[in-house]
């Protein structure tokens, strides 16, 4: 029995406790904590990456760090919406496998 977790699955289920969430302020925090997340792997990617793996993702690493700096004034609605998409892009990828 294959006990490991899959990433997949736990991004799944973090953005399903987004769109689960009645109350609209957790809703929010929890989108906060998600960028938080994001953004600390981020610089861990980073701090890992050295002379031309650098200047290959550095423009990568950059793109999601835009990405996530367009997230933060997200509304409880928007991060349900973001979330939903999230999830359905997660759907779509593990049927593809």
């Amino acid at each position: 029995m294959n006990t490991s977790v899959n990433t997949d699955d736990v991004i799944f289920d973090f953005f399903k406790q987004i769109c689960d969430e009645k109350n609209d302020q957790k809703c929010v925090e929890l989108g906060k904590e998600w960028i938080k997340a994001m953004e600390t792997n981020l610089s861990e990617m980073e701090k890992n990456l050295n002379g031309a793996d650098y200047i290959k993702y550095k423009d990568d690493i950059q793109s999601n760090r835009n990405h996530l700096n367009n997230l933060k004034n997200k509304t409880s609605s928007e991060w349900r919406e973001y979330a939903t998409q999230c999830m359905i892009e997660i759907m779509n990828h593990k049927s593809q496998k």
